[in-house]
């Protein structure tokens, strides 16, 4: 099994784009397909899925709940909550849910043992279904909501599950951007990562920080630089792959066809394979494809 993980350090940078034409290239290699930004899923908006076989409520969360026959209205609840999850109402304290990250601070401190931690509150909906192009597993953390790299976590597991069946032989994972839990999760047991980076100054900074992720995980790095017509005279990205040994494997031009192909609900490379940005996107998916036994 080959686990290709796209990411980057920053948002915008065509993540997206990149890893649903991919997918799109490389769908005779027999892939499974992992939108793994639970905070702003949106591969399924390009693949135009409206449809799910299963949708499973994720529930992680912890939260404090008080007892009201115990309680004494002491407040030292409220004062230790560093989250300012309590809060006076009507005379007694009260949990606001949607702030509480269920530490247990509350519990310790109470001197009438009025609070308990709930657990397997709802975090979250975990999706599954299919595209023209192999099985995708999308998640959705509820607002406001933690535990967002258990939830990439577990689509990363329902693919893998595919991959022992015998449903799939490889895994494209879109990742989240910057270095959170959630891209630790995407990362953590990939095969591959392409990093996707623009030419600038900022961009730069936020690769070498996605990077140093990888290298962390002993994931093999390759970069892909889009937009890169959009600052031809900054070589920051091109000193930064010389002195890491990172190959670059793609250099996308600025393509107008991409919003256009958004607007369309499809992958760049089936709206318009001749466009510039296609093209490109077509030499990496053959880089990639010899990877892939």
């Amino acid at each position: 099994m080959v686990e290709v993980v796209i990411a980057s350090g920053k948002g915008g940078v065509g993540k997206s784009t990149i890893s649903s034409s991919i997918s799109a290239l490389l769908s005779h290699k027999n892939i499974g397909i992992v939108d793994a930004d639970a905070e702003a899923p949106n591969l399924h908006l390009i693949f135009d899925t409206n449809s799910w076989e299963e949708e499973i409520e994720y529930k992680e969360k912890s939260v404090a709940a008080i007892d009201y026959e115990k309680c004494v209205n002491c407040s030292i609840c409220q004062e230790v909550c560093t989250y300012e999850a309590v809060e006076n109402r009507n005379g007694l304290p009260h949990i606001k849910e949607y702030i509480c990250e269920g530490c247990g601070a509350c519990k310790v401190v109470c001197p009438v043992d009025a609070v308990r931690i709930t657990k397997n509150n709802l975090s979250g909906w975990i999706r599954v279904g299919r595209t023209r192009y192999g099985p995708f597993v999308t998640s959705e953390l509820d607002v406001g909501q933690p535990n967002s790299g258990k939830l990439v976590t577990e689509e990363k597991n329902i693919a893998k599950k595919w991959v022992r069946e015998g449903k799939i032989k490889h895994i494209i994972v879109d990742s989240a951007a910057g270095i959170g839990c959630q891209v630790i999760a995407s990362m953590s047991g990939a095969t591959y990562a392409l990093l996707v980076a623009e030419p600038t100054e900022s961009s730069l900074s936020d690769l070498r920080r996605v990077f140093y992720l990888a290298e962390h995980f002993r994931t093999k790095s390759f970069i892909i630089i889009n937009k890169e017509n959009m600052n031809l005279g900054f070589n920051g990205i091109m000193k930064f792959s010389e002195e890491n040994d990172l190959e670059i494997i793609g250099k996308i031009p600025y393509d107008k066809t991409v919003a256009a192909s958004m607007t369309h609900k499809m992958p760049l490379v089936e709206y318009d394979g001749n466009s510039p940005a296609s093209r490109s996107i077509k030499e990496i998916a053959s880089f990639l494809e010899d990877l892939m036994p």
